[in-house]
């Protein structure tokens, strides 16, 4: 009869990875997955993916969007079952059909795009679905969860308030309640999925830290990354996925970025830099005096000053959660400003709707594309339309022009590189990094005259980050304003005519990219150095 925990399909454990040298201590598998081969309506995946990891490592996984790397995971964790293949977690053989499968085997997974309620509280939302109960009425022991949660982060330093409503945190915070959120579910092998892509320098370093702690405990950790010197910092073991398939297994300490990324996507690393400057003196968005209030009545932004001009692309840098996010909402008309005035060319647009600034020529690439840039269940040529309705090629006079939207996607496809079997397709099959290079390109389009960039190479792989830049660079040569918001500082520095740090709601400091280093960047951000200067 089954056994209602999962039952293995044999019994008897299978042997170690040949690879691996007998009787070292990393010589048990962790999880081995064989000939893993899964197919959708006009596209192959996986085919014939081979991965062994080591027990008490991390392993990480890179490839190119699209090169199948999520759809893996997720057959890993119970999400999708594989069409060919076999999975082996230490050294059994097993089925999953659930993520609740896999869970119970001792995996867990931290999503790119976090899931978690925003409308409950940090411990609420850890204990969801396994909540502890102190008897037969089945009422929550909220004393136990949070004191388990408190010992879990003080043991790994993933210290959050339990206590804090989700949505009041950043996004770097957040993270640490998934991760614990797993960890307290009993996970040993953990599925880490683009960990550093919100994260500054500075809680890059503290998370390899808090990595590093779960590896010593025995924990076993699948770290999927696009940033090489990251990977190669924090992995014991490289495998690289190409169009589908398993290049090879590399090791960290022998393999150079530069050939890592060749085996990727068969070309060198992409360097972001710009060259001449195209800077004028027309002001395009000058914003004098804002000063935003949170639903909690403190000021998000301060009095806050702010100017670029047609063919500048201004970069902001700073710790996730100091008033990023209410600036772009601010400019954007999403919230509204209790004190100061926005002007976008010659108009002042402070009480203008979004969808007026929208027509104006804002162009926006949000922070999270999944809340704010896409419908997940809309095709391709759907998604297209979003912001862009009420003019052409989206719309004639009143209506919705299909047939124009249809023809648009597909250049936009083209154009930008998007790996998708058609544009009748939901867009929420395509992997993160093809999602945004839709979304790029249909920001790009319809020559805007300011473009809020929000972290617009997030999850995107080193050949669409190229890319990504090309496009920027080519629209700032074009006249195009740029506001640039991302956590990469390598990013912000190569590509910023000039940048700024925010900290606390307020513009604190001023550098020059072209002499400017992460370490006075990390300074500035983290508030070691929080007076105006000009490097």
């Amino acid at each position: 009869m089954a056994n209602e925990d999962l039952p293995p399909r044999h019994a008897a454990p299978a042997p170690l990875d040949p690879g691996a040298p007998a009787g070292s201590a990393t010589s048990k598998l962790a999880v081995r997955l064989t000939g893993i081969t899964k197919r959708f309506p006009g596209v192959v995946a996986n085919s014939d993916i081979n991965i062994s990891v080591k027990a008490g490592t991390v392993h990480a996984l890179v490839g190119e969007n699209g090169a199948g790397k999520s759809t893996l995971m997720k057959i890993l964790y119970g999400m999708q079952p594989q069409d060919e293949g076999t999975i082996e977690v230490d050294g059994t053989e097993v089925a999953f059909h659930t993520p609740a499968d896999a869970i119970k085997v001792g995996i867990g997974m931290v999503h790119q795009h976090f899931m978690l309620a925003d409308y409950l509280t940090v411990w609420e939302n850890i204990v969801l679905g396994s909540e502890p109960t102190t008897n037969r009425f089945g009422w929550i022991n909220r004393k136990d969860a949070r004191a388990k949660i408190i010992d879990l982060g003080k043991r790994y330093g993933l210290n959050v308030d339990p206590d804090v409503d989700v949505e009041d945190l950043g996004v770097g915070a957040r993270q640490r309640v998934e991760i614990l959120k797993v960890l307290y579910r009993g996970a040993k092998i953990l599925i880490l999925d683009e960990p550093t892509a919100v994260l500054v320098p500075q809680e890059v370093d503290e998370l390899f830290d808090n990595l590093r702690d779960l590896k010593a405990e025995g924990l076993t950790i699948i770290f999927i990354s696009h940033k090489l010197d990251e990977v190669r910092n924090i992995a014991d073991e490289i495998t690289v996925i190409r169009r589908g398939t398993t290049v090879g297994t590399a090791d960290p300490k022998t393999i150079t970025n530069r050939q890592l990324a060749e085996l990727m996507v068969g070309s060198a690393l992409p360097v972001p830099e710009l060259k001449e400057s195209t800077v004028t003196d027309r002001e395009v968005l000058s914003l004098r005096g804002i000063t935003v209030i949170g639903s909690d009545g403190r000021d998000r932004l301060r009095s806050l000053d702010l100017t670029i001009h047609a063919g500048e692309v201004l970069g902001i840098a700073g710790v996730e959660g100091n008033g990023q996010t209410e600036l772009i909402d601010a400019i954007m008309g999403i919230r509204p400003i209790a004190e100061g005035t926005i002007v976008l060319g010659e108009e002042d647009i402070t009480h203008k709707s979004t969808l007026h600034r929208r027509e104006a020529g804002v162009g926006f690439i949000p922070e999270d594309r999944h809340r704010q840039g896409l419908i997940l269940d809309g095709t391709l040529w759907e998604n297209r339309i979003l912001g862009h309705h009420t003019r052409p090629p989206s719309a004639k006079g009143f209506f919705i022009n299909k047939s124009g939207a249809r023809v648009d996607t597909q250049r936009i496809v083209d154009a930008y590189d998007v790996r998708t079997p058609g544009i009748e397709v939901k867009i929420g099959s395509l992997s993160g990094g093809n999602q945004q290079k839709l979304i790029v390109g249909r920001e790009m389009s319809g020559d805007p005259v300011l473009l809020i960039a929000a972290h617009p190479t997030r999850g995107v792989d080193v050949g669409a980050q190229a890319a990504i830049w090309d496009h920027l660079r080519e629209a700032r040569s074009a006249g195009l304003a740029v506001l640039l918001i991302s956590a990469d500082l390598e990013e912000l520095i190569g590509m910023s005519d000039t940048l700024s740090v925010i900290l606390r709601g307020k513009l604190v400091a001023s550098f020059d990219p072209r002499t400017v280093s992460r370490e006075d960047l990390g300074a500035a951000m983290t508030g070691a150095g929080t007076s105006d200067e000009v490097a």
